[in-house]
């Protein structure tokens, strides 16, 4: 099931981890369609000695690993065991005609309901690299996520030596109580939820919590080699840092494009966000073991998991030593922004001949987006009691100053059907109103305002769009997602943006080609991509607490004219509100 001829798995080298170790050997046969089946269903976990019930597919925590090579068409055939209603995202696939398999609830498809299945169905186009599947509603991607890896053509090759192993390296967060309960408890108080009790690397905590040394991730290593880790943040809500001692890797890749390569002691990832890196081995066996560690990077007002998940990188062969030094790396400040600022501004397309920077040059609309937190009044109503956000609201978080309700019909289903009158509101504002001094002093009104409204464009309309924090309620790191749609990173700055100036600066010769993009805490990030696949695409923050306080939206962009331009009609199965 799923398996591509040549890719051989290798070996797992921890306790119930799933990573895997694999090698790509002889090249399969392109456009193969590869079948999945994931079937959601509870399963005991144990971690940190706390065993909890939690939901799963097929009773991994982390999930399967999905691979699939570039051209391939994937079947996976999802049935619901369980009593919370499900659905799944393939996170960074471009989903070309193929909306109906996208997976955000109520967005593309309403959820799948217990007792019911749903095929997704979708062809890779054009993409090969590191991206990773989750649950898309509530907070159940906590539990529910794994890797897609998409391989190259069997005819093809990466740009850079190939290297000798590759593993897949995902990061999440483990919580001891049910993440479900700890949202709804959120949502009904209007504070911040509780925070995680550790992060994973492969599901595993790792050796500086308390009763978990046994459940650590270790990556064996031969002298002499090259390692390409395939890097996943899958946390709920934090982006992290992280370091190999004294290791240096190379950043080849981000979110399944290519990059120009460079060398790096620390890499920082967000929520949702991808990297594949080449680990250079040392040329002989070294007389000591290295820490892999990760830890957040924080910029919010909020409590945060104030702690650091290890995995363990050994040499083979072991040497004959009673105990080897265990050397750890060191990670930057919690709240390095200059580090983090440097890192991504060191990010470029590969710009070949193969692999062009497509960045448009000629800009059809422009928008203006604020992103940020903002409140709502207290709607426990005359009971007497008050909520815990800021004066007694409830938090609220917005694009400008719009928080998104949640329609009860899919979004895209109400467009196909042209029902989307009283869904869906096409007024989303293209400029915040009214405008203020967005990283300064914040005005005294934090409330937002509410509503399902989205953003209709014309088939291959080209769209730069300014994305800027604010500092109502504090400045604060978003990592925006965008599905559906790849696009360009032109240009970022701290402060305000400045239209006169700022564009000036713009890279539009090798800017880095992404999916998920990191709006500086207090500053400003400017995209542009073309509105060349038909369908309803969500945009949303990927910390998680964000996107369930209102921090998203949806494009809406029409048919084009010709047939391959047009969205494809919804498969028989989908599930129905």
């Amino acid at each position: 099931m799923g398996v591509v001829p040549g890719f051989v798995t290798l070996c797992l080298f921890a306790v119930s981890a799933t990573a895997f170790l694999f090698r790509v050997a002889v090249a399969a046969n392109e456009g193969t369609t590869r079948h999945y089946q994931f079937d959601i269903k509870l399963q005991n976990v144990t971690r940190l000695c706390h065993m909890k019930s939690m939901v799963t597919v097929n009773g991994k925590f982390p999930g399967p690993t999905v691979v699939a090579r570039e051209g391939d068409r994937l079947l996976v055939k999802v049935t619901n065991h369980v009593q919370n209603n499900m659905s799944i995202h393939w996170h960074g696939i471009r989903q070309l005609r193929s909306g109906w398999a996208d997976g955000p609830a109520y967005i593309t498809q309403c959820p799948i309901q217990t007792g019911q299945s749903y095929l997704y169905n979708f062809t890779v186009i054009g993409q090969r690299g590191t991206l990773w599947w989750h649950a898309h509603i509530s907070w159940l991607r906590s539990t529910v996520y794994g890797p897609l890896i998409i391989l190259p053509k069997s005819n093809d090759s990466y740009p850079f030596a190939k290297p000798h192993k590759e593993v897949p390296i995902i990061f999440g967060e483990w919580f001891n109580s049910d993440p479900e309960a700890v949202i709804s408890q959120a949502l009904q108080t209007g504070g911040g939820p509780n925070v995680s009790d550790a992060y994973t690397i492969n599901g595993l905590p790792g050796p500086l919590y308390n009763c978990s040394a046994r459940d650590t991730f270790k990556l064996r290593v031969k002298p002499g080699k090259t390692y390409m880790l395939r890097l996943i943040n899958a946390a709920l809500n934090d982006e992290l840092f992280f370091s190999i001692a004294n290791h240096t890797v190379t950043v080849v890749d981000v979110d399944a494009v290519y990059v120009k390569p460079f060398d790096t002691e620390t890499i920082i990832i967000a929520p949702g966000q991808t990297s594949n890196v080449l680990l250079k081995t040392k040329p002989s066996s070294p007389h000591a073991t290295f820490m892999m560690l990760a830890r957040p990077y924080v910029t919010g007002q909020g409590t945060f998991d104030n702690s650091t998940v290890a995995g363990i990188l050994e040499y083979e062969p072991p040497l004959k030593m009673k105990k080897l030094p265990l050397l750890k790396p060191v990670l930057p400040a919690l709240n390095d922004t200059a580090f983090v600022a440097n890192f991504t501004s060191r990010l470029r397309s590969l710009g070949s001949a193969k692999f062009p920077a497509n960045v448009p040059r000629k800009v059809d609309k422009k928008f203006f987006f604020t992103v940020g937190l903002g409140t709502n009044p207290c709607n426990h109503g005359n009971n007497g009691t008050t909520c815990q956000g800021p004066n007694g609201t409830m938090f609220a978080a917005s694009i400008n100053n719009i928080s998104f309700t949640m329609p009860t019909t899919a979004l895209l289903q109400a467009h196909y059907t042209g029902q989307s009158n009283g869904v869906a509101d096409p007024n989303f504002p293209s400029y915040p109103k009214p405008t203020f001094n967005f990283t300064g002093t914040p005005p005294n009104n934090t409330m937002v305002m509410n509503g399902t409204k989205v953003v209709v464009l014309e088939y291959n309309t080209s769209v730069e769009l300014v994305l800027q924090d604010t500092s109502i309620l504090g400045a604060e790191s978003h990592p925006l997602h965008l599905h559906g749609i790849n696009f360009y990173v032109v240009g970022q700055g701290f402060g305000n943006f400045d239209p006169s100036n700022d564009p000036g600066r713009y890279n539009l010769v090798d800017p880095v080609e992404r999916n998920t993009v990191g709006v500086p805490s207090g500053g400003w990030v400017a995209i542009r991509f073309r509105a060349d696949n038909p369908g309803v695409w969500f945009m949303h923050c990927h910390l998680e607490v964000h996107t369930s306080w209102g921090l998203k939206m949806a494009w809406v962009v029409l048919d084009g004219h010709l047939p391959d331009q047009k969205l494809l009609p919804p498969p028989a199965d989908l599930p129905k509100c």
